[in-house]
C-alpha cells in the first residue's frame, strides 16, 4: 500500500508541475511547451470565466490544491481526497471555460462539430479534453484508494500494542 500511495503522490505531483510549467519554466530559462504556453495565455488573458473569476485563479488554485492534496497523501492523511476533489473540480472548471463550449453544447453537438472545434484529435474516438478529465478522475480513484487507513480491530480481551 505504501508503494502504492508513492506512486500516486508521484504522478499527482507530475500533474501539478505540468499545469504550473508555464509559470516555472521561465524562471529557469526554459521555454514552456506550446500547448502548455496556450492554456496559459487563454487563462491569462481571456474574459473573466462566470463574469467575475480571472481565468489564472482557477489555474493557480488547482495547482495548489495538487500540490497540498499530494502532501496530505505523502503524510498519510484520509482527507488527501478532499483536496484532490476540490483542485480537480478547479481544473476541470477552467479546462471547460477555456474549451468555450457551452454545457448544452457539448453534448448535444455532433460528433465532426465537436472534433473540429477541438482540432485535430488524430484519431482518437473522444474528445482530448473528456480524456484528461477521465484520466483525472481515474487518478481521483486511486488517491482515494491509496489514502485509506487500514485500522485493525481490537477483540475484547487483547492487547494494544
Amino acid at each position: 500500500m505504501k508503494l502504492l500511495r508513492f506512486v500516486v503522490v508521484a504522478a499527482v505531483l507530475a500533474y501539478a508541475g505540468w499545469l504550473a510549467w508555464p509559470w516555472i519554466a521561465p524562471l529557469l530559462g526554459t521555454a514552456a511547451p506550446p500547448d502548455a504556453e496556450a492554456m496559459r495565455s487563454s487563462a491569462e488573458t481571456g474574459a473573466p470565466l462566470f463574469g467575475f473569476l480571472p481565468g489564472w485563479t482557477l489555474l493557480a488554485a488547482a495547482v495548489l490544491l495538487y500540490v497540498i492534496a499530494a502532501l496530505m497523501l505523502g503524510s498519510g492523511s484520509s482527507k488527501a481526497a478532499v483536496a484532490y476533489f476540490l483542485g480537480f473540480l478547479a481544473d476541470a472548471a477552467l479546462r471547460l471555460a477555456i474549451d468555450g463550449r457551452a454545457p448544452a453544447e457539448i453534448f448535444t453537438a455532433p460528433e465532426a462539430t465537436v472534433a473540429s472545434a477541438a482540432g485535430e484529435t488524430a484519431g482518437l474516438p473522444l474528445d482530448p479534453l473528456w480524456l484528461a478529465l477521465g484520466g483525472l478522475l481515474l487518478l481521483g480513484a486511486l488517491v482515494i484508494v491509496a489514502s485509506r487507513r487500514i485500522r485493525r480491530k481490537r477483540l475484547p480481551g487483547q492487547f494494544a500494542y
